[in-house]
């Protein structure tokens, strides 16, 4: 039985009303905490705390906070932990001795068969080229994303040996989820929540998602199985796409660190993830999230955890970000991380609109259920059949069920899922949708998966449809659904979605790296969630074809995979500049790779070095390495402090104030040049960059080349030829950028190479007036 307050003694009422008001006190400072990542100097350490990190940290948080609890600590990437504060008592902890940064929890987001034949990477075709099997199973690539569907096909260990000796990984069991989910292929699961739930003020509801390595959303699955999936063979998504799906290096083994959940990707579970992926003994670290913006290195929680995994020879590759065709969108900027755009496979799935007045327009679809019914339906504009002001964009319940039953339905792509707006069509009685690109997105289609009959079509001829609606009484219109088409040209063309450079952080480094295959991708997919990804749909499937920058990346990891096969004393800028340098930017036929977005020649703003070639890539000739003390002289040409520096590398490090540091001097495998207008000189200059080149091939004679530029720029290279007698000998050579005075926006861009004959070592060269 419940007394009620007012009827207590006067006493008790007091003590009651004392405690209610500590009650609210403590909610009201749990809603005012944050979560915190805490740098630490491990050589400030007491010894009296002997080699328990754990006390130590928790000394810290006893000056600042009766309440705070540690919720994770690092100690391989970075040395410190996580935990919740106020921003009085973060600000109070950061003036501690031995504190060498607080940085704020930040939430990142998910970049979200034919490829390897597509990059030229068939075995039979190539075996004498490629590491053998054993090689590659030597090989881990961890994947930092949503987890992982263990039961699908794509993660078979059907002919792997044992798991190598050096691995330190295992397999965390979690909701529904297991030890022995994994096995030779799938060396290790692990789940990192405590950041989100956090965040979110309350534990993971475990109905809904597993608190778990158990991947509930596709994503994470998707992801590793294009790195590294075992090959399956009769794979589709209800029958596109057919054939044998693998990833792109098969052999490799699989680690996946769950990081991301429903509510997003947060910084201290991110840092938890590298940390300890790094400590498992990964070789590739693959990281398909991003999304937040910086103005430096040392405040981005993913450039600090890629940094420490590059000092410790890992490889390290990042998507570019979903935001393109916009200039400067770029995710993952840092130089020691290989940022990855996306292009079309020469694969395509397309399907008609023929209306009323006999025009037909191509688009693109994966439908495979029940067709329309034979003959032209009546067709409606979403836009005239809802009351909403955004009506067009079939938004929930937006739809008018009088002026759409028994119609297609035109619906305009943008702010909600695609597969909602089809899930709004039907629940309002429509019986197929056209989903017509806006201005924003142009001409470029992707496949999704839908609830009824749907194409998609791109600007042009959505907006010759909806004129076709407009000046017709009674507009009529009718789907037919092809096969899958592959050999289509031209192909690769620059995905309008892949962000673009320049690098708003550095701009002396050209961002991205290269493209990758990251439109309409067929791999594994989790089954817990169906391919649409909408929870009205009840269909599961093992493979999904999806699109995106996250896409891209887990080929390019894949591919790294195998280069460190073949060459395992490589560096990861080694590996880096061999993907690079032996990129492709034109067309069999000679002509300049496209921008989907403009329909005119990409730039290395858009595709960086060009679009991945794995086959060349194994065999280089010539690579620009890079190792920590590089990097260091960079950032002390961007000017960092040895506080800075400390911050994003965890090394004791003071730039040398008789040195003149010049950050275009990074031995880099491509150039930017950034020339300010404002100046008195309005641009008009002289820029020498420095480069060293390694050779990894046999010895010879390379000499340069360097195509043609506008008038504005002239470019000499010295010397005009480099020797090399032996393995791994160095050679430097200059290149001098002499500039005159242009309008800001201007750009310029021409490709320097080596060349042997045999081997061609290319670079982009992208010259910007701002």
């Amino acid at each position: 039985m419940k007394i009620p307050i007012c009827m207590l003694p006067l006493t008790l009422m007091l003590l009651a009303l004392s405690h209610i008001s500590c009650v609210v006190a403590e909610e009201r400072e749990q809603q005012m905490k944050k979560t915190y990542i805490i740098r630490m100097d491990k050589s400030k350490m007491p010894a009296s705390f002997g080699d328990d990190h754990f006390q130590w940290y928790g000394s810290f948080l006893k000056l600042v906070s009766k309440s705070a609890d540690v919720l994770y600590t690092y100690r391989t990437i970075i040395h410190g932990f996580s935990t919740r504060l106020t921003a009085e008592e973060a600000e109070l902890l950061e003036k501690q001795t031995g504190i060498v940064s607080v940085l704020p929890e930040l939430r990142y987001e998910l970049h979200t068969t034919r490829t390897p034949e597509f990059l030229g990477i068939t075995f039979a075709r190539n075996e004498a080229i490629f590491p053998t099997s054993g090689k590659i199973s030597r090989v881990v690539i961890g994947l930092i994303d949503t987890g992982v569907w263990p039961e699908i096909k794509s993660y078979d260990d059907k002919g792997l040996g044992p798991v190598p000796k050096s691995w330190k990984g295992k397999c965390e069991e979690g909701t529904n989820f297991n030890s022995s989910s994994c096995n030779r292929k799938l060396v290790g699961a692990r789940f990192f929540p405590k950041g989100y739930e956090a965040s979110m003020g309350q534990p993971i509801d475990e109905r809904v998602e597993s608190r778990s390595p158990r991947d509930d959303s596709g994503h994470g699955t998707h992801t590793s199985t294009t790195a590294a999936g075992s090959a399956v063979p009769g794979a589709s998504l209800f029958g596109y796409a057919s054939g044998t799906a693998r990833g792109m290096a098969t052999q490799a083994r699989v680690a996946t660190y769950k990081a991301c959940w429903f509510g997003g990707c947060y910084s201290s579970d991110i840092i938890a993830a590298m940390d300890k992926a790094v400590e498992d003994g990964v070789n590739i670290l693959s990281l398909s999230i991003g999304g937040t913006r910086y103005h430096n290195y040392y405040t981005d929680a993913m450039a600090i955890g890629a940094f420490s995994a590059m000092a410790k020879g890992i490889f390290v590759s990042g998507s570019a970000g979903n935001r393109g065709p916009a200039k400067g969108s770029l995710s993952h900027n840092a130089p020691w991380i290989t940022t990855v755009g996306a292009g079309t496979l020469d694969r395509d799935f397309p399907a008609y609109v023929s209306l009323g007045n006999r025009k037909k327009y191509r688009g693109i679809s994966i439908y495979a259920g029940p067709s329309l019914s034979s003959g032209l339906l009546p067709l409606v504009y979403a836009g005239n059949a809802s009351t909403s002001i955004d009506g067009d964009l079939c938004s929930l319940d937006s739809l008018i069920p009088g002026k759409v039953a028994g119609k297609i339905v035109v619906c305009d792509k943008g702010i909600t899922y695609n597969a909602e707006k089809s899930a709004v069509v039907k629940k309002a009685g429509g019986l197929g949708m056209i989903l017509a690109n806006t201005k924003a997105y142009g001409e470029e289609v992707v496949a999704d998966s839908y609830l009824l009959p749907t194409v998609v079509v791109g600007q042009k001829a959505g907006d010759a449809i909806k004129r076709y609606i407009a000046s017709h009484d009674n507009p009529k219109a009718t789907f037919d659904f092809g096969k899958t088409q592959l050999g289509v040209e031209p192909s690769p063309v620059v995905a309008a979605f892949s962000s673009r450079g320049p690098n708003l952080i550095s701009p002396t480094v050209l961002k991205p790296d290269l493209i990758a295959p990251g439109v309409n991708i067929l791999a594994g997919w989790s089954g817990a969630v169906p391919p649409s990804g909408f929870y009205e749909d009840t269909r599961r499937v093992s493979f999904n074809i999806i699109s995106g920058t996250s896409m891209s990346c887990p080929h390019v990891s894949g591919l790294a995979a195998l280069l460190k096969a073949a060459h395992p004393k490589w560096s990861p800028a080694a590996v880096k500049s061999a993907l690079m340098t032996t990129s492709y930017t034109t067309y069999k036929n000679g002509k300049p790779l496209k921008d989907i977005a403009t329909r005119n020649a990409a730039t290395p703003f858009d595709y960086g070095a060009g679009h991945v070639d794995p086959v060349a890539a194994l065999d280089p000739g010539l690579v620009y390495d890079l190792g920590v003390e590089d990097y260091l002289s960079f950032l002390c040409a961007l000017n960092y402090t040895t506080r800075d520096i400390k911050i994003l590398t965890h090394i004791d490090f003071t730039c040398d104030s008789s040195k003149n540091y010049r950050a275009g001097d990074l031995n880099y495998p491509s150039f930017a040049v950034s020339l300010n207008t404002s100046s008195g000189n309005r641009g008009a200059g002289t820029k020498i960059y420095t480069r060293t080149l390694t050779n990894v091939g046999t010895p010879g004679t390379y000499k340069v080349s360097v195509s043609a530029l506008s008038p504005s720029v002239k470019i000499w290279v010295e010397p005009k030829s480099l020797s090399f007698a032996q393995a791994y000998e160095k050679k430097m050579y200059t290149v001098t950028f002499v500039t005159s005075a242009m309008p800001s926006g201007t750009k310029s861009f021409a490709h320097l190479e080596w060349s042997d004959g045999k081997h061609i070592v290319s670079s982009p060269i992208a010259i910007s007036w701002f």
